[in-house]
């Protein structure tokens, strides 16, 4: 678990924006993505990119994930835009709108380094989330970020507080990239103020599984990291597994008691991805 990292918060913001970009740099989040699409105006795009390419190779953001969202495939400024990811030392390239294993197969095509990173966001990447997570087996794909409000405006759905709308696709597009072993990021919250809002989406995100959340503001960052880090409960439970597992009773056996329940080797497993995870995370804070 060595290549274990956390990924729990994942600010999205401007490539056009130097001051946020500048704060960025400061600021406790996991991954900084710099965003050339839905946040900058045609008229800006070039620009923005080449703020993203400069910010990219001027550093300073420590142990945080620099991620560049280029726009989408079938846009103008796709072609420019992947080749600056190429350009400059990004961590990713997350990829908008990607509705088949043929999107990532066409930006593994163009960017030579950086990993990628698929958005799913669409109706019609759906039925083929098991076909678009299998990419990752010939291709650099690395993660799911999920996009629900794309999807929502698609599906022409109310989303109510607890997002049971949207459940059955987040759990499908998790089920896919575990798959394959990849990382899955939850889509954002829209309300910036709605802090009791933002803290269930983000308790809900992190039962359902998901790694982490995509974020529009600093002020969700804190929430968010401790939503997706290991609880102290958790942490402790975890130590006890892997201490019953590792006495001379557990030698050889498969499954054993711990408190008046089951544990298999399984779960040992998950115990130690836990202490692995929450040990990354401290690290980060």
């Amino acid at each position: 678990m060595s290549d274990l990292r956390p990924r729990r918060s994942a600010l999205f913001l401007p490539a056009s924006n130097a001051r946020a970009i500048e704060k960025a740099r400061t600021l406790p989040c996991d991954v900084v993505i710099l965003d050339l699409e839905d946040a900058v105006a045609p008229e800006q795009k070039q620009a923005a990119r080449e703020a993203a390419v400069a910010a990219a190779r001027e550093g300073g953001f420590g142990a945080r994930e620099l991620v560049l969202r280029v726009n989408g495939l079938d846009s103008p400024w796709a072609a420019g835009d992947l080749a600056a990811a190429d350009s400059a030392p990004f961590d990713a390239v997350l990829v908008p709108k990607v509705n088949a294993a043929a999107d990532v197969d066409a930006a593994e095509a163009q960017v030579q380094r950086a990993p990628i990173w698929a958005m799913i966001e669409t109706c019609r990447a759906i039925p083929s989330l098991g076909a678009i997570a299998a990419a990752a087996e010939r291709t650099r794909l690395q993660a799911f970020v999920i996009g629900t409000n794309d999807l929502a405006k698609e599906m022409r759905c109310r989303l109510s507080a607890d997002r049971a709308e949207l459940l059955p696709l987040l759990t499908l597009a998790l089920a896919a990239g575990r798959g394959w072993g990849l990382t899955v990021l939850d889509g954002v919250h829209n309300a910036i103020d709605d802090d009791a809002g933002f803290e269930a989406v983000c308790r809900q995100g992190a039962a359902l599984g998901f790694d982490g959340k995509t974020l529009i503001h600093p002020r969700q960052i804190a929430a968010c990291n401790a939503a997706f880090s290991p609880s102290p409960e958790d942490v402790a439970r975890a130590e006890a597994i892997v201490a019953a597992f590792a006495t001379p009773d557990a030698d050889g056996r498969g499954a054993i008691r711990l408190d008046g329940a089951m544990v298999e080797r399984l779960h040992l497993e998950q115990a130690q991805r836990v202490l692995a995870l929450a040990a990354q995370s401290r690290s980060a804070a």
